[in-house]
């Protein structure tokens, strides 16, 4: 009934644009935010980008001005747009919901995680 999938991941060229899409279900999807994340190599998850359920969003530091999150209620859908591409946003992006700021960080309410997708960027 939980239910998480991520895909549109890929292997593109530094400057080059990719486009995110995650499925779920809907209890999830109906949850006060959405949001991405993503873990590269060795690295801990990081937060990327959340969309509220009334549409204000946010962006991480690292992002903000190339990527745009957005959602489409009618398919329980959230969407990632990755432009101007960069290798340090190799890793594998997954989306979660019921994100609120715990103070430190962005963390979602939901413990369980999809398969993610895989996004590399080479030069």
């Amino acid at each position: 009934q939980v239910q998480l999938v991520e895909s549109g991941g890929g292997l593109v060229q530094v400057g080059g644009s990719l486009r995110l899409s995650c499925a779920a279900s809907e209890i999830i999807f109906n949850s006060k935010a959405m949001g991405w994340f993503r873990q590269a190599p060795g690295k801990r998850r990081e937060f990327v980008a959340a969309i509220a359920s009334g549409g204000r969003t946010v962006y991480d530091d690292s992002v903000n001005g190339r990527f745009t999150i957005s959602r489409d209620n009618t398919k329980n859908t959230v969407y990632l747009q990755m432009n101007d591409l960069k290798p340090e946003d190799t890793a594998v992006y997954y989306c979660n919901g019921g994100l609120y700021y715990s103070g430190k960080e962005w963390q979602p309410e939901f413990a369980s995680w999809g398969q993610g997708t895989q996004v590399t960027v080479s030069s």
